[in-house]
């Protein structure tokens, strides 16, 4: 195979969502920890996070609700990230992620973007006019030797690694809320399928793992069956 081995991890409410609101004002890193019956239990999410591979996929506008673009400079670790971004880092937030990263690479169809102006060492940038997933992860596997990689991303870059066909395993974390609202962000966004001719892009999964966590969580673990 033709580029990584990939798994989405994340962490979702029992309706699926990923966030608590429609508005980047609202977020379950922010959120969750100040709700009663839901923080209890959240640290285990961090700490399965921890086991995650040193591969992790994200984008620039879930890392600039985390702050990175004002955060002081992180110490570094020992995995590398990779940022789908336009318009949502600045200068200090590819900084930021350079030195946390052991490799930095940035893919971005932006040819202003901040990035070209700095120059890290273990910064790496892909540059597409228009994003091309297949060749991303290609490039990632023979030119960085990432073997595998966990994404991270938000519910429409998700869809679009399903709508490619590009997950092979699922990972997630459920946390012991219902937050409803349509417009809030799901696991998987993205387009709807509006015919019966696209049932193909639908994925189904094998369960591998359901383990009942503490504080009412669950883990969920599947492979993706193409």
């Amino acid at each position: 195979m033709n580029r990584p081995i990939t798994t989405l991890f994340m962490l979702m409410s029992v309706d699926g969502k990923i966030s608590t609101g429609s508005t980047d004002a609202l977020d379950v890193d922010q959120d969750f920890p100040h709700i009663e019956g839901v923080k209890e239990g959240l640290h285990q999410y961090y700490e399965i996070e921890q086991t995650t591979d040193l591969w992790s996929f994200n984008t620039g506008r879930v890392q600039q609700k985390m702050g990175c673009n004002e955060k002081e400079m992180p110490a570094k670790s020992p995995v590398s990230f990779v940022l789908l971004d336009n318009t949502h880092l600045t200068e200090h937030g590819v900084r930021y992620f350079c030195a946390k990263s052991k490799t930095f690479v940035l893919i971005t169809s932006n040819p202003k973007h901040p990035a070209f102006s700095l120059h890290e060492e273990n910064l790496h940038i892909i540059f597409q006019k228009e994003l091309d997933l297949h060749s991303t992860l290609a490039r990632l596997k023979n030119e960085f030797g990432c073997d595998r990689l966990t994404v991270q991303s938000g519910g429409t870059v998700n869809s679009l690694f399903l709508r490619e066909k590009l997950f092979d395993f699922i990972d997630i974390v459920v946390a012991p809320v219902l937050i409803g609202g349509k417009d809030t962000s799901t696991l998987i966004d993205g387009t709807s399928l509006q015919s019966v001719t696209e049932l193909n892009k639908i994925s189904a999964l094998k369960l591998i793992e359901c383990a009942t966590l503490q504080d009412s969580y669950l883990r969920l673990r599947y492979q993706v069956i193409k």
